[in-house]
């Protein structure tokens, strides 16, 4: 991303409607999933540090974090997140097996080589391990943010269905999120770009009471979300499985 994009996110991840709801939505997903609070985690791709934020707030002690810029790991350690290694996804610097749960959330549309990205992180989880991984949906819904956060692609549901597999994970779940803000958020970026409205992020678009309203709207999406599938939204949410026996 670039570095004004940094800034940007680092200064409302804390408070913003989109950071928070997503982080309530990776902590039901989470608790459900039983990992005890002693297991090795990683998160890839920590940007500024909203997971580790998360994970921090849930308890989990053995937490490592990888990014391959340096500006997003300062800002992690600044705000006192643990250990994050400089790394790249496609070749992270850990031993196979290693971690029981990973968190890899909008990652993989960054990366040209998004299968062989994949296919390392099933190498660094363990044998019945478990990872958490989102990306943007819908080419229809390409925008400024993607723009600015330099992604490769947007994704639809079969396709990365596919590229779990292949990379050697069962989906246990998947499904699309943020689907009830579709709409609006496809005719925002529509606007911007028509207009031709210069912002460094789209997260800078807000004021307190736009904040709190989405924040509401949000909230019951991605509680909602994962019970209703719906057919689509501006996000894929899949919960991949490492068999035991690989």
């Amino acid at each position: 991303m670039e570095i004004a994009t940094y800034e940007v996110e680092a200064a409302v991840e804390a408070t913003h409607w989109w950071f928070v709801a997503r982080r309530r939505l990776l902590a039901s997903v989470i608790r459900t999933l039983v990992v005890p609070t002693e297991s090795p985690v990683l998160d890839i791709g920590t940007s500024t540090g909203s997971n580790l934020r998360l994970l921090q707030d849930l308890g989990y002690r053995n937490v490592v974090g990888v990014d391959t810029s340096d500006t997003a790991i300062r800002y992690c350690t600044d705000k006192g997140f643990g250990s994050v290694r400089h790394g790249d996804m496609r070749q992270l610097p850990f031993e196979r097996g290693r971690f029981q749960l990973i968190l890899a959330t909008d990652v993989l549309e960054h990366i040209d080589d998004d299968l062989g990205a994949l296919a390392e992180l099933t190498r660094v989880l363990a044998p019945g391990g478990t990872a958490i991984v989102t990306v943007p949906a819908f080419p229809c819904l390409w925008g400024l943010q993607d723009d600015v956060a330099h992604h490769k692609r947007r994704y639809r549901m079969k396709p990365f269905a596919a590229r779990l597999r292949a990379a050697g994970l069962s989906c246990r779940e998947q499904f699309h999120f943020n689907y009830l803000l579709f709409g609006p958020i496809w005719l925002a970026r529509r606007l911007i770009r028509l207009f031709r409205i210069s912002v460094m992020s789209e997260n800078q678009i807000n004021a307190r009471w736009l904040n709190r309203f989405l924040t509401t709207i949000f909230t019951f999406d991605v509680w909602s979300a994962r019970w209703l599938r719906p057919p689509f939204g501006v996000s894929i949410l899949a919960v991949a499985h490492k068999e035991s026996s690989t």
